[in-house]
């Protein structure tokens, strides 16, 4: 098998901390009754506005039928509601209501917190460089001129 060293892949430690970030903001949401994918729905509402589910979906990175129960139970907790389309009447975008404000009042306080642990014992300037630099590896990956190559 070919050799590969991990530890030296940029792809590798996005991923780990990606994992170690929904991990830590899970286990402050817990206690609160919300989900880190029910937080992640919120959060694209709040940014965006109403949205379709696929491009939820698509944004969240998990299937439509797998964010249809997410939904469902957002639904009946009374955060969202679905809306008809004015340009597709066939389609339905997810909105959010006056209910989900508290509970985005608690995910942005969570938020902060693991917020403030991942940046624990770094210098202002340094949590600058590191948004900079990961800002800079986004742009690189999605600009038109990036091969699919790996990493």
């Amino acid at each position: 098998m070919v050799e590969y060293d991990f530890e030296a892949s940029p792809g590798y430690w996005l991923t780990m901390t990606t994992q170690a970030l929904h991990r830590a903001l899970n286990n402050e949401l817990a206690p609160t009754g919300i989900t880190y994918r029910q937080s992640q729905v919120i959060g694209w509402l709040v940014l965006e506005g109403d949205q379709p589910l696929s491009d939820l979906a698509l944004k969240m990175m998990i299937e439509p039928p797998t964010l249809v129960g997410i939904l469902e139970r957002m639904e009946r907790n009374g955060w969202i509601v679905r809306i008809g389309c004015e340009d597709d009447r066939r389609r339905k975008l997810i909105r959010l209501t006056p209910a989900a404000e508290p509970v985005w009042e608690r995910i942005v306080e969570c938020i902060y917190r693991v917020r403030a642990a991942a940046f624990a014992g770094l210098e202002p300037e340094q949590v600058e460089q590191v948004k900079g630099l990961l800002r800079q590896i986004h742009e690189n990956l999605v600009s038109p001129s990036v091969a699919a190559v790996g990493d």
